[in-house]
């Protein structure tokens, strides 16, 4: 595809009726058709090793391309020449892309698998895109960028039967078979509340990224290796500027999901997972103020979620922007929360760990002591990548566990977040239809624009 500085495709959008009726049409007329039956690649009948595409291949994308790097990389695909340099240079045999359409629409009978490590608002159209041709598909937290877009690539992951994984490394971990195991042990007793929270976001002055700005005014020359026009991809055109790239896209509502896309599918993962939390029936925020262009400096997200058998229920409540919950008084003199972590309040005791799903320890640390690690009841994990890739060589989606099938409602749910913080109000949330009961103009958010070409059902 010949790249282009100036806007080469028109917005779309789905109106709310229009997409639902779409996702029901889709899933009843699509047909999964064998790979002989497409003449599709096959595995290295030698090694067994899966034929595997990258998508957005520098950054993060790299180390994901990394952790699947004993298969055979195939092809590349990234907008920026520059930063997937050091990925393109270290596989020569790879054939390289700019566009991920054209390298599907090519490449489709050459690969098995497909890593996504582009930015959130480019998954969902990759990895429909990929599903579709019956890819198994590794993606980048958050997996989505709206909250229809969760459902729908969990939707179609399930049509299609392929293998999936969203790269919240935690999942495989120690750690997170811990967080179930001392709960369900009984070891803090019942739990009804939970906090979460990421040194994530900021001011301009300090922080991972820019938060709480504006559009900056005029544009930049755009720098070479970039294709401008294919990094904005599904997003409404805006000239080129340093404000949004390397990373900084994060801050940005039309680019990213700020904190919880970033933190929270690592940081509430053992809530989600030990809890069995499924959709928040309520959601508030409390934030620095907001603007259409980028999230808050910092949020305070509260959600409220319900019974659930015999759990009652549960709220967990979610800090960015370098807050912190209330300091538990169990925590010894000298001992910080640190910049990420969850604590678990049970009705017996307090349960506190780190980022990305880290081995959690009873608090104070004496009890730890006197207690000890939980009796071991979950089977561990051979390693986050590995998962995805012996699930896809088995053909087994439900051995890959951070699937779509977890990670789908997992993201959904921290998104519903996302829209208390835009409307600055409680939001009452009614998980099975995506809709707010009582704030009509959430459905502006839900779903979004997509330019002509990059649109998907």
């Amino acid at each position: 595809m010949k790249s282009s500085r100036q806007p080469s495709v028109a917005p779309s959008r789905l109106s709310r009726r229009q997409f639902v009726a779409g996702s029901i049409v889709a899933g009843a007329a699509f047909t999964v058709v064998p790979r002989h039956v497409l003449g599709g690649a096959e595995q290295d009948s030698a090694n067994n090793k899966l034929n595997i595409a990258g998508i957005g291949v520098g950054g993060r994308g790299a180390g994901d391309i990394e952790g699947v790097s004993s298969e055979n990389i195939v092809a590349l695909c990234d907008v920026d020449l520059n930063r997937a340099g050091g990925t393109i240079r270290k596989y020569p045999a790879a054939k390289l892309y700019r566009d991920f359409r054209e390298m599907l629409d090519k490449e489709h009978r050459q690969i098995d698998a497909v890593v996504i490590g582009a930015p959130d608002h480019i998954h969902a159209p990759a990895a429909v895109m990929a599903m579709k041709m019956g890819k198994h598909v590794y993606c980048e937290k958050p997996m989505a960028h709206t909250i229809y877009e969760a459902r729908r690539m969990a939707d179609v992951a399930k049509e299609t039967g392929v293998v999936t994984q969203m790269g919240n490394q935690g999942h495989a971990g120690e750690g997170l078979r811990l967080y179930w195991e001392f709960i369900h042990a009984g070891a803090i007793g019942t739990v009804q509340e939970v906090h979460v929270w990421s040194d994530r976001a900021g001011t301009p002055q300090r922080a991972w990224w820019p938060q709480g700005i504006t559009r900056p005014e005029g544009s930049e020359p755009v720098p070479d290796g970039l294709d401008w026009n294919l990094w904005l991809g599904p997003a409404p055109w805006r000239p080129y500027h340093s404000a949004y790239v390397p990373f900084k896209w994060r801050g940005w509502w039309d680019f990213g999901c700020g904190a919880l896309g970033d933190m929270a599918v690592h940081n509430a993962d053992p809530a989600f997972f030990a809890l069995d939390l499924g959709a928040p029936t309520a959601v508030e925020a409390e934030t620095s103020g907001v603007n259409n262009e980028t999230l808050p400096t910092w949020n305070i997200i509260k959600y409220e979620f319900p019974s659930k058998g015999d759990r009652p229920a549960v709220t967990m409540t979610w800090y960015d922007g370098a807050k912190l919950p209330p300091r538990p008084e169990e925590l010894e003199e000298g001992r910080e929360l640190g910049s990420n972590g969850i604590l678990f309040v049970g009705d017996k005791g307090k349960l506190l760990g780190g980022s990305h799903a880290g081995p959690p320890r009873l608090i104070p640390e004496s009890r730890m002591k006197e207690q000890g690690p939980p009796p071991k009841s979950l089977p561990r994990s051979p390693g986050h990548h590995r998962e995805w890739i012996d699930a896809c060589k088995a053909g087994k989606p439900e051995d890959a566990k951070s699937g779509f099938w977890y990670a789908g409602p997992f993201v959904e749910a921290l998104l519903v977040g996302n829209l208390a913080v835009r409307l600055q109000k409680r939001v009452e949330w009614d998980g099975d239809n995506l809709r707010s009961p009582n704030c009509p103009e959430a459905d502006n958010y839900v779903t979004k624009f997509y330019r002509t070409g990059f649109d998907f059902v």
